[in-house]
């Protein structure tokens, strides 16, 4: 008995140092999501925390060679979002070199157009290209961010702020890009000479490689909409889930997409997370997990007895 009290104090404090330097990693891994603010990398990120808490589990239970495997996977994981998220890092990195902590958790509130002013953009931009019969090809999407695996070449990425000036330079027969589709992602240009893959539906005879490619990326990808504007008619149509509506106005056009409003109202409404806010959700997931550690630890202790 007096051996195994002895060893209890160091139990506790290992246990405790343990938890502590896990929920501190969460805690770091939460602030980047929240930093970045983006929802294409909360699955990503969520993952992330569920390979380093397997890797955590793996070493405490003391099964070696499972967490040395976990432990490699954590590390590539880890240079992958770094080179997918380079940017956003680099952001980060720089504010938080400067001492500018507090501005982080602002950063990905900022700078977001209203979705009204893009849509108008977007509208004049087709409205001109129709009357002056320039080929025109542009995807929007409406939801979660499109696999590039989706395209059959996924272009020149751009990032660029939407505007009428910079689709009609696009589209001019004598650029490089423009052939391919601009791909429209969270209210910026994201890539230009985006390559489609064709539907496989027999279509009419009218209709052209552009319109095709529409309805076959509508028909992968449900969450985005896709504008053909004809080089030969000047004809302006949508691509909505596979089905080409056309002909269509400009006004028309502009109604349809606020009904497909691609940046979601609580994007545009939400307030800027305060620290205090940051804080608190911080607190619940620490003390989530560690009831969950506590209550795995008392079960599997009740199990040994």
């Amino acid at each position: 008995m007096s051996s195994g009290q002895s060893q209890d104090p160091a139990w506790l404090e290992s246990w405790l140092v343990n938890s502590i330097d896990i929920g501190l990693v969460f805690a770091v891994a939460y602030i980047v999501l929240v930093i970045i603010g983006e929802r294409r990398t909360l699955w990503m990120v969520r993952g992330f925390i569920v390979l380093m808490l397997a890797t955590a589990i793996s070493n405490w239970a003391n099964l070696r060679l499972l967490y040395i495997a976990l432990n490699s996977l954590v590390t590539g994981s880890a240079v992958a979002m770094a080179v997918i998220l380079q940017s956003e890092f680099r952001q980060f990195l720089e504010k938080l070199g400067r001492g500018e902590v507090l501005q982080l958790f602002a950063a990905s509130r900022k700078g977001i157009p209203e979705t009204d002013g893009v849509i108008d953009q977007i509208v004049e931009a087709v409205k001109e290209l129709s009357q002056n019969r320039t080929g025109a090809l542009i995807i929007i999407e409406t939801g979660s961010p499109i696999d590039e695996r989706d395209f059959s070449v996924p272009g020149v990425r751009l990032n660029a702020e939407v505007s009428r000036e910079l689709l009609q330079t696009i589209f001019q027969p004598k650029t490089l890009l423009h052939d391919g589709a601009v791909l429209i992602r969270a209210s910026r240009v994201a890539a230009a000479g985006v390559i489609l893959p064709l539907s496989e539906r027999i279509a009419s005879r009218q209709l052209g490689t552009r319109h095709r490619a529409a309805m076959g990326i509508t028909e992968k990808v449900a969450k985005c909409v896709c504008i053909v504007v004809s080089e030969e008619t000047g004809s302006i149509s949508l691509a909505d889930k596979g089905v080409l509506n056309r002909p269509l106005t400009s006004s028309k056009l502009k109604e349809l997409l606020e009904a497909r409003s691609f940046v979601a109202g609580d994007d545009r409404t939400k307030p800027p997370i305060s620290i205090d806010t940051l804080k608190r959700r911080i607190g619940l997931k620490r003390w989530s997990f560690i009831s969950q550690v506590f209550r795995f630890r008392s079960s599997a202790s009740r199990e040994k007895k």
